[in-house]
């Protein structure tokens, strides 16, 4: 999973550097010659979010519609920028910007979910209610 990128001459002779996936994703304007290395990265990142989102959303506790429209926004505002911004990659290449934007969302927001309700279940519910 790592690709060689020519780093420089010195006495005719050129150096090769191997750069994995992991650099490559957090490293800016970053060179994806495996399109399906950069959508690995797409589909981590957002499952990533989508955890730490739900364990967010359970300590606010955030309810409802509300929890659910503002996962959706930022999951794909986050995912957006990633992608147009940071990597400047041409979406195109991906079948448009929509493709890239809802490369892993419905694995994330069940993630996200499973995370919201463990978390808010266990600091907000008492079980005593329902006697």
């Amino acid at each position: 999973m790592s690709t060689k990128t020519k780093s420089g001459e010195r006495n005719g002779s050129v150096k090769t550097v191997e750069l994995s996936v992991w650099s490559r994703a957090f490293t800016a304007n970053s060179e994806w010659p495996d399109k399906e290395e950069f959508l690995d990265v797409i589909y981590w990142a957002r499952q990533i979010l989508g955890i730490i989102l739900g364990i967010i959303w359970g300590i606010v506790p955030l309810k409802g519609f509300l929890g659910l429209a503002l996962f959706v926004l930022i999951n794909a505002g986050v995912i957006y920028f990633y992608f147009s911004s940071f990597q400047n990659v041409d979406e195109e290449e991906y079948d448009g910007a929509w493709e890239l934007t809802k490369e892993g969302f419905m694995t994330s927001f069940a993630g996200f979910m499973v995370t919201w309700i463990i978390i808010y279940s266990g600091l907000y519910y008492s079980g005593d209610e329902d006697l």
